[in-house]
């Protein structure tokens, strides 16, 4: 019995799922077809069906082959000991990929079909979940600290700092002249500014 080898099987996965993600980005999910897939990926059919089922398995391994390793960073982000350094770190991570010129409309296509498509809508929705829940935690954290303003719901405050990050990526994806690595510099100027506490009276 040949024995598979699960680097190479996850090399193999991954070289698949980027291929799709490509045209995923260019053309959108219905438009992309699993012979382009198996073109662009330099594969048969059989072989692709060997990797996932169908066409909206590889849509949402786009979204989920790197989960792990996000919740890994996430997980010793609000283990440090500076909260402040780490909430912008967190912001950082999760406003990195907006930078990639295929992400932005990945994202969007993402939204698309998430009103389409309950797997899609939870995939999506668990991720949000999880990186709302590092990102209020790390705000709890700093408020404790007497670095965020005590004034701001750190539940609240975490969607208004998902909103922003996610504008990355919302404007990236609909105006060509929006480039989200020149912005980063802004983001933190508008969260140091919305998130720290007033300075005390003399």
């Amino acid at each position: 019995m040949r024995t598979v080898d699960p680097a190479k099987h996850q090399a193999r996965r991954r070289h698949i799922v980027n291929a799709a993600a490509e045209l995923f980005a260019a053309k959108g999910f219905e438009r992309t077809t699993t012979a382009e897939i198996c073109r662009a990926a330099g594969t048969s059919a059989g072989n692709l069906f060997h990797y996932f089922p169908n066409k909206r398995a590889i849509f949402l391994a786009v979204f989920e082959d790197d989960g792990d390793d996000k919740a890994e960073r996430l997980a010793q982000a609000r283990s440090g000991d500076d909260p402040w350094a780490a909430l912008l770190e967190v912001v950082d991570l999760l406003a990195a990929p907006a930078t990639e010129p295929i992400v932005p409309p990945l994202v969007m296509e993402a939204m698309v079909q998430a009103y389409r498509d309950p797997e899609v809508e939870a995939a999506l929705s668990r991720d949000n979940a999880v990186e709302h829940a590092a990102i209020a935690a790390l705000l709890s954290k700093a408020t404790d600290a007497g670095q965020i303003d005590p004034g701001l719901d750190p539940n609240d405050t975490a969607t208004w700092i998902q909103a922003l990050i996610a504008s990355l990526y919302t404007s990236a994806a609909t105006d060509p002249t929006f480039k989200p690595a020149e912005q980063l510099t802004t983001l933190h100027l508008i969260l140091h500014r919305f998130l720290r506490p007033e300075p005390s009276s003399p």
